[in-house]
């Protein structure tokens, strides 16, 4: 094999797995560990890759995590303020899903004291905050421990939430843009949040304004499929995550930030929903019942977003 055949295999690897070791490059490109980190430094010096200890990473921040202690100690007082409001949408006797995070730690907390709840997580740390919870009924997903996050992780966590349906999913990441939504830095913890999306009517991203406008490895939740984003309010000078928040409203996630406008949580930023239905809303015919009925959810959903004449029409509909 010849040196650009063996460097572009050694890219592929690693923009498939983020980070590979020397030993796993140089045994599937059949040469010595030698060769290898010879090739890893040159396509370091053209900034495809970086390297580290005994392997290569992808360039820049999309491969790089910061471990339980080191996150835990990051924006505390946002992800409590965050977490506080949060809570707020969870009712007595729902069904939810709790995802991994020091965010959704803070979040579960604040759920012990809601009685009659069920949630669903892989999280030992969520589990840990609802332990001693009389009233919360809690389920552990199957799988393999993640130590860096406390996290249960794998087939076997995917396998156990086939078939499960709750209300509302809670999830943080380690970046969220517009673009690509919700993301993370670890391929195994992603395939999980995006099985545990797949579970609920509802999904709640937590964030705090350091993560708006990051960009990680693995996409978990698309920007379309959020329903609402809770934050906490980005300091004056920060643009980019102000221009990240009005630009998640514009594509429809509800924008709901702790502490805005003097109250615990308020709509800092208005969410506004995009019209996904361009064509007029169909009149009930006589004698289909089930016609009329599909129009009268038609009118249910956007009878608050249409102005005028058409808001008198949906009136006129549903008094038929």
């Amino acid at each position: 094999m010849f040196a650009a055949e063996r460097r572009q295999l050694i890219l592929e690897m690693v923009r498939a797995n983020g980070a590979v070791s020397l030993r796993e490059l140089a045994r599937v490109v059949q040469t010595s560990e030698v060769t290898v980190r010879r090739d890893v430094r040159a396509l370091e010096a053209e900034g495809l890759l970086d390297r580290r200890h005994g392997g290569a990473v992808l360039p820049g921040g999309f491969t790089r995590e910061s471990g339980f202690p080191q996150k835990s100690h990051l924006a505390t007082a946002e992800k409590t303020a965050i977490a506080d409001l949060a809570a707020t949408l969870v009712e007595e006797g729902e069904a939810i899903v709790v995802g991994a995070g020091t965010t959704t730690q803070e979040l579960a907390r604040r759920l012990a004291r809601i009685p009659g709840l069920t949630v669903v997580t892989n999280s030992l740390l969520v589990a840990q905050a609802l332990a001693h919870a009389n009233r919360v009924e809690v389920v552990m997903t199957g799988g393999t421990l993640r130590g860096s996050n406390y996290a249960l992780v794998g087939s076997g966590a995917e396998q156990s939430l086939q078939g499960l349906r709750v209300s509302k999913a809670f999830l943080s990441g380690s970046g969220l843009t517009a673009e690509r939504g919700l993301s993370t830095s670890n391929m195994l913890s992603a395939s999980v949040d995006r099985a545990l999306v797949q579970a609920a009517a509802e999904v709640v991203v937590l964030a705090d304004h350091t993560k708006l406008g990051t960009d990680t490895m693995f996409q978990t939740v698309p920007t379309d499929v959020i329903t609402r984003l809770v934050t906490d309010e980005p300091p004056a000078h920060d643009d980019r995550a102000g221009t990240e928040l009005q630009a998640l409203a514009d594509q429809g996630v509800q924008i709901a930030v702790a502490g805005a406008a003097g109250s615990p949580g308020g709509e800092a930023v208005p969410a506004r929903r995009q019209q996904r239905r361009d064509v007029p809303l169909p009149a009930p015919r006589r004698g289909q019942m089930q016609g009329a009925a599909a129009a009268l959810r038609a009118a249910a959903v956007l009878g608050e977003q249409a102005p005028g004449a058409e808001r008198a029409r949906v009136a006129d509909m549903r008094r038929r």
